[in-house]
């Protein structure tokens, strides 16, 4: 019904990552085919997944063309009626087990191959069918909470394990008044995607002695870790499996746990997307249901898949979760907004003629230049001044840019 395009590497270096993770044969991989479209091995056992599948999954936001009343013909992304599906960055490593921080069942290397996510998406088996090894098990006889906290603590244990190599090095530099511990611990984790202003929360959270990490126990460096862990890499809980009754009750069990949680059918989602895909329904991921495009096309199985996946998945939770936790990652985890850059803001186009052609996703807080780098260093090395498209203002440097803004970034002429 509608292609998604690969977009080109050089793009995908400028985008934040979502990583998807938990214990093997929740339906991780199901969730990154369903997500993506790719097809990588499926089957019920643990380690399906040896190495990271890396794909593109896709943001869906209402594109700002029908409030802008023009026709628009993206460039880097897609837009189907007015819904704007913008490409971003998915990551998905093989499930981890208990002791996968010492390295049990190749855990160090999975939990390695995570640590340039930004998020977290932690699939987890709500219907209790799966042990903590991934073994299939009686439905309902294991709670998956558990393994929503083992997998926290290996993830905590890993990170810990890290520090606790140099630790005794980091604290006799922070004191000798040599190093100030942020610093130091910024530039040792600086290949896990992890900010020095998320390493000073964390500190100041943990309300340990900054100055003497030497009086520091295993237990403050671990909890620590864990403060560290959910300040930079926010995680929310894909409860797959949901469309089993048995899900039903785990699932507000783990909402009352207090954390994020969203009702997950990926295995339906992957049916919706293939059949949409072969033209056989009318469906867009994150849509509320679907519509079949010609009924004597569909073989009786197909009928009746069809409509369990409407009956026990989108009547009962409203979606298939799929769409609605790669939008929650990328939006209410990381803060994201999503900015147009034209050429011509007049026409909303760039120099091809092409109307509104790109949609960046940046975090909150971003600045003007921070866009004119994000599409070319030789941008932001060279910029004047910013226009708003939409409201025709001239804007600084340091203007704050807004979810949905139009914007033009104006430079000196590049040199040569």
């Amino acid at each position: 019904m509608y292609l998604f395009i690969f977009i080109e590497e050089c793009f995908l270096l400028k985008v934040m990552i979502v990583g998807l993770i938990g214990k093997p044969n929740t339906g991780k991989s199901t969730f990154f085919n369903a997500a993506t479209l790719l097809n990588v091995p499926v089957a019920n056992y643990p380690f399906t997944t040896i190495k990271p599948n890396v794909g593109i999954a896709y943001l869906r936001v209402e594109c700002v063309c029908k409030k802008l009343g023009v026709i628009d013909n993206p460039i880097n992304s897609i837009c189907v009626n007015g819904v704007r599906f913008i490409p971003v960055k998915l990551i998905d490593v093989a499930g981890l087990v208990p002791g996968a921080s010492q390295g049990r069942g190749l855990g160090n290397k999975f939990l390695d191959e995570l640590r340039q996510a930004d998020a977290l998406i932690h699939i987890v088996d709500a219907s209790g069918s799966t042990d903590e090894e991934g073994k299939l098990c009686e439905p309902g006889s294991h709670d998956p909470l558990f393994d929503i906290e083992f997998v926290e603590r290996e993830f905590d244990m890993w990170v810990t394990d890290k520090l606790r190599i140099d630790w005794p090095r980091i604290s006799r530099t922070v004191e000798a008044k040599a190093g100030k511990l942020s610093d130091i611990l910024a530039e040792k984790l600086s290949g896990f995607s992890i900010k020095e202003d998320q390493i000073i929360d964390a500190l100041n959270i943990a309300g340990l002695k900054q100055d003497k990490p030497s009086l520091w126990s295993d237990n403050d460096l671990y909890n620590f870790c864990k403060i560290l862990r959910e300040r930079s890499k926010p995680t929310l809980i894909a409860a797959n499996k949901a469309d089993l009754s048995i899900s039903t009750k785990n699932i507000q069990r783990i909402k009352d746990s207090g954390r994020l949680v969203i009702p997950c059918a990926s295995e339906a989602e992957l049916l919706l997307r293939r059949a949409a895909e072969k033209k056989l329904i009318k469906y867009l991921p994150g849509d509320s249901d679907f519509e079949i495009l010609d009924l004597a096309k569909l073989t009786s199985e197909q009928k009746r898949a069809l409509n369990l996946v409407r009956d026990k998945v989108l009547k009962v939770w409203g979606n298939t979760g799929v769409q609605q936790c790669i939008n929650a990652a990328y939006f209410d985890l990381l803060q994201s907004i999503v900015v147009y850059p034209v050429e011509d803001e007049n026409k909303l186009s760039d120099k091809k003629g092409n109307v509104l052609p790109d949609a960046y996703v940046m975090r909150k807080g971003s600045t003007t230049k921070d866009l004119a780098y994000m599409i070319h260093t030789e941008l932001g090395d060279t910029f004047l001044y910013a226009i708003d498209a939409k409201r025709g203002i001239k804007l600084g440097a340091d203007y704050e840019l807004k979810n949905n803004d139009v914007i033009k970034i104006v430079a000196t002429a590049r040199k040569g």
